[in-house]
């Protein structure tokens, strides 16, 4: 990548003002080649001036030398070159410092003065010397010549540095400009970037959360009642095996569905978007270094699975095993809180439903949201308080809709323990992430009376 912009600026590593290390060679080569020429030119000036010639020549020597400031001071050098005019010396500190000048940065009106101050100093010095060559007899040429002479050597000394210093400055001005605009494009795309891996990130972040909350419902309720099941198989086996061969085939009928939804998800994980993940056998490995590798899994589409898992465990006759996690499902809606509920007093739950309002349709996320939270609220009941009584409610009104699932107090101090049924943590956190993304208000805490009591409205 080339240097540019501020990282241009910043790389300067030259003497003094200097830049680079290039250009100072170059400025004091010029001032040596000044300085000469001033010096030999010095020779000239002495004996016109009836001055001893050492004088004469360290005279020009010093003012030939000033060309080594041309990049800090060009007005300086432009100035000393004018004054020496007269003595016939500095013609190339003239050039040189004409050109510096009109490529600075310094005003145009200062450089039109100076240029026209040295043209009309080299157009007054040469017009007086060619006209005393023609007068001595030194010019044969005629009075036309005179003006011709100083016209013309005027205009070489000040026209052609001066617009060649002005096409440099403005090239270098416009290189610079796009140097600028090719860091401020380079910032630019790297806090894009920047922008865009963030958003990735949460991206990854939000789905990674929606996997896990779809996961929960698929596992916890169902397990749940498993757990329970279980546990109530081991209190009656010996008492009512009737009735314990019952919860005994309720427990394998929700493993078996529970596998298979897991078994579903996982299939996405390895495969990604259904496709069929093909490993390369033991012999086909030994014999080939190349080994097809398994494209990447959104993680989209392992949420998508765990949707549709999901809405399965919520139905009670399952999905099949040999159906695809690619199949289009609706998930689960509030017509079917009566199952839910049975499931639940199956497992020996005593809980009540009441409907308020005239029951209607809502839109799908906003029916399987709320079924989440009553299937969740009966999740945490069995697993932190066994055998407690509870009531659901379910509202309906103009705007919204509102749900309420509240237990009692237990029967039994540590009844809600004796099963030990575990608990992540999860699933209250999942329940308010789900309401407050449509909007809607959740609050959950303990009653007065010792019970639980979980609360949401939906926007609908």
């Amino acid at each position: 990548m080339t240097t540019t912009g501020e990282e241009h600026t910043a790389a300067g590593t030259g003497p003094w003002w200097w830049v680079r290390w290039r250009s100072a060679v170059l400025d004091a080569g010029l001032a040596l080649a000044s300085a000469a020429e001033c010096g030999g030119e010095g020779v000239r000036f002495a004996h016109d001036a009836g001055l001893p010639v050492p004088i004469g020549v360290v005279f020009g020597v010093i003012a030939g030398s000033v060309l080594l400031v041309r990049r800090k001071w060009p007005i300086a050098v432009v100035l000393v070159s004018i004054a020496i005019t007269p003595a016939q010396m500095g013609f190339l500190m003239g050039l040189v410092g004409l050109y510096t000048l009109a490529a600075s940065e310094l005003p145009r009106r200062i450089t039109a003065a100076l240029a026209a101050m040295s043209f009309a100093g080299m157009l007054i010095v040469t017009f007086v010397r060619t006209h005393q060559g023609v007068m001595s007899g030194d010019v044969t040429m005629g009075d036309w010549f005179v003006p011709f002479a100083s016209i013309t050597t005027a205009i070489g000394m000040t026209a052609p540095p001066v617009l060649l210093g002005l096409y440099m400055g403005a090239r270098r001005r416009l290189m610079e400009s796009l140097r600028e605009r090719a860091d401020s494009l380079e910032r630019e795309l790297q806090l894009l970037a920047e922008r865009a891996e963030e958003r990735a990130e949460w991206a990854r972040n939000e789905e990674r959360t929606r996997i896990a909350r779809e996961m929960h419902d698929v596992v916890a309720h169902r397990v749940s009642l498993m757990v329970v099941h279980a546990a109530a198989l081991q209190a009656i086996a010996r008492k009512d095996p009737e009735k314990a061969v019952k919860n005994a085939a309720l427990v394998g009928d929700m493993g078996r569905q529970a596998l298979t939804e897991l078994r579903e998800m996982l299939g996405v994980l390895r495969t990604g978007n259904g496709r069929d993940a093909r490993v390369p056998s033991a012999s086909s490995s030994s014999s080939s270094s190349s080994v097809p590798a398994v494209s990447a899994v959104p993680l989209a589409a392992v949420g998508a699975a765990a949707a549709v898992a999901a809405s399965r465990a919520a139905d009670g006759s399952g999905a099949g095993a040999g159906a695809g996690a690619g199949g289009v499902v609706e998930g689960p809606c509030l017509a079917e809180l009566d199952e839910l509920i049975g499931q639940s007093a199956a497992a020996g739950m005593v809980v009540a439903l009441s409907v308020e309002g005239d029951v209607r349709a809502y839109a799908r996320e906003i029916e399987q949201t709320a079924y989440r939270v009553v299937q969740e609220a009966l999740t945490n009941v069995h697993k932190h308080a066994a055998g407690a009584k509870t009531y659901v409610r379910l509202a309906h009104r103009m705007s919204e809709i509102a749900m309420q699932v509240e237990n009692e107090c237990p029967p039994e101090v540590g009844a809600g323990s004796s099963v030990r049924l575990p608990s992540g943590g999860n699933g209250l956190l999942g329940m308010k992430e789900r309401v407050a993304a449509l909007g809607g208000v959740f609050v959950s805490g303990p009653t007065d009376a010792g019970g639980f009591r979980v609360s949401a409205v939906i926007p609908a």
